[in-house]
């Protein structure tokens, strides 16, 4: 591990709830963001559903993040593709990548079961695929041609252009272009499958907090073998970079009495379970213990050994103090046994 970054939900409470609501949530993410930066925090990364109270349209989000912050990668853990606009997505991206020197770490991936029936299709998208995997993939592979500059659309004749730019019947790339951003962009795996797809795409691999798969193996030892999976399909597919892998765990680490009274009952074993379409899962544990006990476990855990990125996923409700302790907590007195190299001054 090299890198240590946050994920957040993003849940907040609707009117009548307790809680804080979307706008105090909002602007908590990107007020942790910018102390986790100050911590040399490498990663702020935000969930993303949609027709649920949590972070829907993360471009805006994700500026905010970057217009206050130095050194911090701002990005998604993940995108829905189903709901995207595959083109704007990518002038957003470009956009927002050199608006940020280059600090965008954009995850996507098909998306998870969500609260809508095809909710995809009140955007004005449809899919064959009851679960919009044939939409997802129409729309990723859209996405990354044009984000690599690729011409997605043809010049009209000259005198309809206006203003008269381009010959006739050429290929048109949208604009702006960010070169290398689209080797920022990760996908979302939850399944060997998946992960191979992502390799032979030739994107950055985001392992899911779970697993669609489920023989008894632990979450760590399941990701393991689908980071293999990964980097031996990468290898034959011939790309010319090295990739990053990332996966997520929920670690609160107990290093005084307040965090023991908040977080000392919170611990949890991995769970196999169902997200309701059809296979098992395999859910990741909750750690929760002082810091010597915390780094065996997580240092036993091959997963963690064979990524360069972890994620720690926070409990945004519970404000800015409390998740800026966990990161500062997690920084001081784990991530450094664990190989982490705090962010640089760009």
């Amino acid at each position: 591990m090299k890198k240590l970054g946050f994920l957040s939900f993003g849940h907040y409470a609707l009117p009548g709830q307790q809680g804080p609501g979307a706008k105090q949530t909002f602007q908590d993410t990107v007020e942790i963001a910018k102390r986790a930066d100050a911590i040399g925090v490498n990663g702020a990364y935000v969930r993303v559903h949609h027709f649920a109270p949590q972070i829907a349209s993360p471009i805006a989000l994700l500026s905010a993040m970057a217009a206050v912050t130095r050194n911090i990668e701002v990005g998604t853990g993940v995108l829905d593709m189903r709901y995207a606009n595959p083109l704007q997505l990518a002038e957003d991206i470009a956009t927002l990548d050199l608006l940020s020197d280059e600090r965008v770490a954009l995850g996507v991936s098909r998306g998870s079961p969500e609260p809508a029936d095809k909710g995809w299709q009140a955007f004005g998208y449809a899919a064959e695929a009851d679960n919009g995997a044939d939409l997802a993939r129409r729309h990723f592979e859209r996405f990354m041609s044009a984000l690599r500059g690729e011409g997605v659309a043809t010049s009209a004749p000259l005198e309809q252009q206006y203003p008269r730019m381009y010959r006739p019947g050429i290929p048109l790339p949208v604009m702006p272009h960010s070169p290398g951003a689209d080797r920022r962009i990760w996908w979302g795996a939850g399944s060997f499958d998946s992960a191979e797809q992502a390799a032979r795409d030739g994107v950055n691999l985001m392992s899911s907090t779970l697993i669609s798969e489920a023989d008894g193996s632990s979450l760590g030892e399941l990701q393991a073998r689908q980071i293999e999976r990964y980097r031996t399909v990468w290898a034959e597919a011939g790309h010319d970079w090295t990739p990053r892998v990332s996966v997520s765990r929920s670690v609160f680490p107990i290093v005084d009495d307040a965090s023991r009274r908040m977080f000392g009952m919170q611990a949890s074993s991995e769970q196999i379970g169902s997200l309701g379409e059809g296979r098992q899962v395999t859910f990741g544990k909750t750690y929760a213990a002082e810091p010597d006990e915390i780094i065996a476990q997580l240092q036993a855990d091959p997963a963690i050994q064979a990524a360069d990125t972890l994620m720690l996923t926070i409990p945004n409700q519970f404000g800015v103090d409390l998740n800026v302790k966990i990161l500062a907590d997690f920084a001081e007195h784990i991530a450094p046994e664990l190989g982490w190299e705090p962010a640089k001054e760009r």
